[in-house]
């Protein structure tokens, strides 16, 4: 068994009632900063096990319920998403909300050098991200029955006034290069231009599974932060491998790139463009919007550690980052691009 946050016979009985009585076994998944995960094995059967974190949380944050939602309206289609399998809402019984899914065989990567990798699997392996984040926005929301997903336009005007909330509310000490980067964004916001597309939110390496012996994504994964907005929000956090260093999440500035089979932000940003031929082109704006969101979302760890709450024993090594996160942000305003 693992360091289980809920009572473990309590969720045994459950999935005798559910699925019918077998043995059992849980294993708590490393790596996630977010909702505590879980590789579940019951009667035979291979799952995962996400749930919300026990305790207090920012209203609409880890919401697992939406995840579950998106991953049933994604059967089918050309993103490939594990299987949902059972959505429990009662936090009564494991202490918060959770949901089943299948568990995909599958790699994953949370350095974005891609070690062990020759180049060719490692231009591969980019090329496949390109295309299943292009595949994703091709989607018609409505046609998969997600049309009341999120609220359309103003997309970038919404989501600076969210984050920029999130890190006003926060009891973490002053960012003064997050600060000065929320004013240039909030200055340089382009006008709504109408587009609109099912975005993951947090769409990079660490979220995907690759295939166990081939170099293409075979599932998509943590879509908490998934709604309708702008495409450029994703592929613009995309592209934030090319913006940060090896000591800063695992990033790739600085590296010699065509030594390692890596393509350049601008071949990876044209492989998008030939799966979603609509989306407008990349701008500088959405660069670093990803740097302010993920800048926030570091501050977020880094909360959650100091409460006891955080999924991850490295948690508050992360709080740092937000701070580095910004000083890119600002980086890519004054010239840093592509």
């Amino acid at each position: 068994m693992t360091d289980a946050d809920f009572d473990i016979p309590t969720l045994h009985g459950f999935l005798d009632a559910t699925f019918g009585a077998g043995a059992m076994a849980l294993e708590r998944i490393g790596g996630g900063q977010s909702n505590p995960t879980y590789f579940l094995t019951h009667a035979g059967q291979r799952m995962v096990l996400r749930k919300k974190p026990n305790g207090e949380t920012l209203r609409g944050a880890h919401a697992v319920d939406r995840e579950f939602r998106i991953l049933k309206a994604l059967q089918g289609t050309d993103v490939p998403v594990p299987r949902p399998i059972l959505f429990h809402e009662d936090p009564a019984l494991l202490g918060a909300p959770f949901y089943l899914m299948e568990r995909v065989e599958g790699r994953v990567f949370h350095e974005c050098a891609l070690p062990g990798l020759a180049p060719a699997e490692r231009e591969a392996l980019y090329l496949s991200m390109a295309e299943t984040l292009a595949r994703l926005h091709a989607l018609r929301p409505d046609t998969v029955g997600l049309g009341d997903y999120g609220r359309p336009g103003n997309y970038f005007e919404r989501q600076i006034a969210r984050w920029s909330g999130q890190w006003q509310a926060s009891p973490s000490g002053p960012i003064p290069a997050l600060d000065d980067l929320i004013a240039w964004l909030t200055a340089h916001k382009p006008p709504d231009d109408g587009h609109s597309a099912i975005a993951h939110g947090d769409f990079r390496l660490g979220n995907l599974l690759i295939h166990p012996a081939q170099p293409r994504v075979v599932a998509v994964l943590d879509w908490e932060l998934s709604t309708l907005g702008h495409p450029l929000a994703d592929l613009g956090f995309c592209c934030l491998p090319w913006h940060t260093a090896p000591d800063e999440y695992a990033g790739i500035l600085g590296l010699d790139r065509a030594a390692l089979g890596i393509p350049s932000q601008d071949a990876f940003v044209a492989q998008y463009r030939r799966y979603a031929p609509e989306t407008p082109p990349l701008q500088r704006f959405h660069v670093a919007f990803a740097l302010f969101r993920f800048a926030v979302i570091f501050v977020g760890i880094a909360d959650r550690a100091r409460a006891g709450s955080a999924a991850s024993a490295e948690a508050a090594s992360l709080g740092p980052l937000a701070a580095r996160f910004a000083r890119r942000g600002m980086d890519v305003t004054r010239g840093g691009f592509g």
